[in-house]
């Protein structure tokens, strides 16, 4: 029991600090919305979209403890990455050249 208690407790302290680190980047950009993806055994992406078009990633041990993470602080979470959300994301000239290296092998 005491070893479910533990990894409780590092989950949860865990899903806090992400929420912190959420919230931060929800003061810094004018609100935040979120997605949550599974990215296999690393655990969950926390794909963060600022009001003001900017956007980050979270990486969390696991979705269970994203979704925690995202709902402690409060943010908008969506289902996919698309439509009106991914809309919103401000792109820049390195990330179009970033894009375009992919594709011819950068």
């Amino acid at each position: 029991m005491a070893d479910t208690q533990q990894v409780d407790a590092k989950a949860e302290r865990k899903a806090a600090k992400l929420a912190r680190q959420i919230s931060a980047f929800s003061k810094t950009h004018g609100g935040a919305e979120g997605q949550v993806a599974y990215i296999g055994e690393r655990g969950a992406r926390i794909a963060l979209v600022g009001e003001d078009g900017e956007w980050g990633n979270l990486v969390a041990p696991s979705v269970e403890i994203a979704e925690q993470a995202v709902k402690k602080a409060g943010i908008t979470l969506h289902e996919s990455f698309d439509g009106e959300f991914a809309a919103k994301v401000k792109t820049g000239p390195y990330e179009w050249k970033r894009m375009a290296g992919m594709q011819i092998g950068g």
